[in-house]
């Protein structure tokens, strides 16, 4: 009873937030807590059924914060497709993140585009970041599983249906259909596609992930 009173207060409050600076929501958002926000939200998208844990115990994992969305510089962009669940996981963008429809972003899983501070190491600590020179769009296409701890760096690109391995740093493209892991993660084997359809989880599942 606690735990959907939870859901329903988290998420007609972030719901009312994120509409209120400009973000562009779909229908049967569901929150269970509050996600941290920010940047101009006028770029961001959130798809139907999109489903977001905040509180540790809103998933056996738990997880260490809440969702944060960050929109960075002039060309930030996030847009998270219908039927995704995030725990406790951080989107920054400063180029442009797309998740595709019906992905799972396990707990404390980072995504960013960006490396935040410029090359040269002259004025590096207080110079504004030169975020075109800096920043590369990710991609992350359809029923896509993210384990737990991962972190998905710019310019990567995971094809759909792809599995990526718990504590696993992303570069560059993974194959669709292919489970990959490690530091840096590679391809280990690949997936039947019938297989990774039936795997995925409906949307009244989605929210509850590990």
């Amino acid at each position: 009873m606690l735990r959907g009173l939870v859901w329903r207060l988290s998420t007609f409050v972030a719901c009312a937030r994120l509409r209120r600076a400009g973000a562009q929501l779909g229908r049967n958002l569901r929150f269970y807590g509050l996600p941290i926000a920010s940047g101009d939200l006028r770029r961001l998208r959130l798809g139907d059924n999109v489903a977001m844990i905040n509180r540790p115990e809103g998933t056996a994992l738990g997880v260490r914060a809440p969702t944060i969305l960050r929109i960075l510089g002039p060309d930030g962009r996030i847009d998270i497709g219908a039927d995704t669940g995030i725990s406790g996981g951080v989107v920054c963008s400063a180029a442009g993140v797309t998740i595709g429809r019906r992905c799972l972003i396990g707990a404390d899983v980072m995504i960013f585009d960006t490396d935040f501070h410029n090359t040269a190491a002259e004025g590096r600590r207080y110079a504004a970041p030169d975020w075109p020179a800096i920043s590369r769009p990710v991609v992350i296409e359809d029923d896509v599983f993210v384990g737990t701890g991962s972190k998905v760096m710019k310019g990567t690109h995971i094809g759909r249906g792809s599995i990526i391995g718990a504590g696993s740093l992303v570069t560059g493209v993974i194959p669709p259909f292919s489970i990959a892991v490690g530091n840096p993660a590679r391809v280990v084997r690949s997936i039947e596609p019938g297989a990774s359809a039936a795997a995925m989880p409906s949307p009244e599942d989605v929210a509850d992930l590990g």
